[in-house]
């Protein structure tokens, strides 16, 4: 005979505390901070889109608005943050963003309806940070296009062909030029001719008589 079968008072207040347990974890279990809404892969065509992206004549327009209606967030370090920075902007770093009082202060900008816009020294280096936010629901969140690279070396004239030329690349050299400078030309005179190179064969040596 089993022994739970001779006190079946001990096996009813085993079956209790495992359940007990049971109901204490489930209550006790954290749940997780943030929500998925959107896939990586849809953060992704955003940005191919540029969905969600902040133009620089956007910005122009920004900075001479006091309704506080679009916010300008630089996740760059406090260093470079100090050596330059688009007026106006706050400094809260990529790695700080997700504490929790700046949680509530970006739930409440999002209930308000205040643009959010995260920029770095380009854009590439904003975009994870802007996917992210994307992805576990702050569709007030947007990305500066060309980052403040752009903006200082266009804050003069941002409204210039409307900002579309920060999706341009610009060559960091002309090769062009360059090559002008050396002297070198690929131009080959028509007289030129190449000479036709003849290939000289080795005859083959008759093998020797004999054998094994």
């Amino acid at each position: 005979m089993h022994v739970h079968e001779r006190n079946p008072k001990r096996t009813l207040i085993t079956i209790l505390l495992f359940a007990l347990v049971i109901v204490v974890g489930w209550l006790t279990m954290k749940k997780p901070r943030f929500n998925y809404q959107l896939t990586p892969q849809q953060t992704v065509d955003m940005v191919i889109g540029h969905k969600g992206c902040f133009h620089p004549f956007e910005l122009a327009n920004a900075l001479g608005d006091k309704s506080g209606k679009v916010v300008l967030i630089d996740i760059r370090n406090s260093f470079d943050y100090a050596r330059g920075h688009i007026p106006g902007s706050m400094n809260i770093t990529a790695t700080n963003l997700l504490e929790e009082e700046n949680v509530k202060q970006l739930d409440t900008w999002n209930k308000n309806n205040v643009k959010v816009v995260f920029y770095h020294d380009d854009q590439l280096q904003a975009n994870g940070t802007w996917m992210l936010f994307r992805q576990i629901g702050y569709d007030n969140t947007f990305v500066l296009l060309g980052g403040y690279n752009y903006y200082a070396s266009h804050k003069n004239n941002l409204n210039d062909s409307q900002g579309k030329t920060c999706l341009k690349g610009v060559p960091k050299y002309d090769f062009a030029e360059v090559a002008k400078k050396s002297g070198a030309s690929a131009d080959v005179p028509a007289s030129t001719k190449t000479k036709k190179v003849k290939v000289r064969r080795k005859k083959k040596e008759k093998a020797a008589s004999g054998g094994c």
